[in-house]
């Protein structure tokens, strides 16, 4: 199991000295400071573990020398924040989490770029959003909460970290040991990038929050045509506290933005038996193909899942019997 600990070691083994004394040294104060006030206030501006969140992008670099060397992204424009912003928060969410079950993920390569500063005005910016593709399809790996103190984990190797990932880490590890609150989260996500946005929803579900305090940040992310933010939103924060409608809307959204499904925390669980849900996908497969558009390959998966009842599933209850549910998307032909 990954602990708070064991992130922090597999983060140390891709930094440099210098990023490594920085990250001891950041830690160390957000320990001593814990959360902060619900406002700073202009005269004494934001603690220095809150400045060390935001600046995470300069000083986490790793110390793999083929990172420097592969800036483009296939098909982009060349530029290396573009292709972090392009599969950032999937290999962030590497960093943290259990893997899916077999048979859901496909691996893909994807070139590494080196990390760039990401401070205010940069790429990751939500607001450059439009103009960054969906996150790479691929194997997720996610956080699963068990209750109390301790979440459980099933990471990847330690050394699968990309330099792209370590900025997502960094402040992932500053917030659990600032013991950030709800208030805390709610500052930093309003305040912050878009970069620092989807730290605090990936970190969600290590932080100290009663119940759904964090609901209205997912609900705000989903939002956006951020895809970066939609991928980390959809995590097993989500997948324990959206209501049902608002889970169903979050998967129609991970359809129609190009989000892959397995960036979706626990969609099995919660999609199987869901009649209503099956409803809503066949109504959006019959409009996209009604439109000359292809139906992404996802909404089968879901559908085929839709069909099933169990018992455990938390939507099965609010809808009727699930049994003569779609299994499949309309073709073209047949719409």
């Amino acid at each position: 199991m990954l602990t708070p600990n064991g992130l922090r070691a597999a983060v140390e083994r891709r930094l440099d000295e210098a990023g490594r004394a920085w990250l001891d040294r950041a830690l160390t104060e957000a320990a001593k400071a814990g959360p902060g006030p619900g406002d700073s206030g202009p005269a004494s501006g934001p603690a220095r573990w809150e400045r060390d969140f935001a600046s995470a992008g300069r000083h986490v670099r790793s110390t793999d020398a083929g990172a420097t060397g592969r800036a483009r992204h296939p098909g982009g424009t060349g530029d290396a924040r573009e292709a972090r912003e392009v599969s950032g928060t999937r290999e962030a969410r590497e960093v943290l989490g259990t893997r899916e079950a077999a048979g859901t993920q496909e691996a893909r390569g994807v070139g590494e770029a080196p990390e760039l500063p990401d401070g205010p005005g940069d790429q990751d910016d939500a607001r450059r959003a439009e103009h960054a593709g969906p996150p790479a399809p691929g194997h997720e790996a996610r956080v699963v909460p068990t209750g109390g103190s301790a979440d459980r984990r099933t990471p990847p190797a330690p050394d699968n970290l990309a330099p792209h990932d370590l900025p997502d880490a960094a402040r992932i590890l500053l917030l659990h040991a600032a013991d950030a609150d709800a208030p805390t989260a709610a500052r930093l996500y309003a305040r912050g990038t878009g970069a620092e946005r989807r730290a605090v929803l990936l970190a969600l579900p290590h932080l100290r929050l009663d119940a759904s305090d964090a609901v209205p940040l997912v609900e705000d992310a989903l939002r956006t045509n951020d895809t970066r933010l939609v991928a980390a939103a959809v995590g097993p924060y989500a997948a324990r506290h959206l209501s049902p409608h608002s889970w169903r809307q979050a998967v129609l959204k991970c359809l129609f933005t190009g989000v892959p499904l397995t960036a979706v925390a626990e969609w099995e669980r919660r999609a199987r038996g869901d009649a209503e849900l099956a409803r809503m996908l066949t109504d959006y497969a019959r409009e996209r193909t009604a439109a000359g558009r292809p139906v992404p390959a996802d909404l089968d998966r879901v559908l085929a899942l839709t069909s099933q009842t169990a018992a455990t599933s938390p939507t099965a209850a609010t809808s009727p019997t699930a049994a003569t549910a779609p299994t499949r998307a309309l073709t073209r032909e047949e719409s």
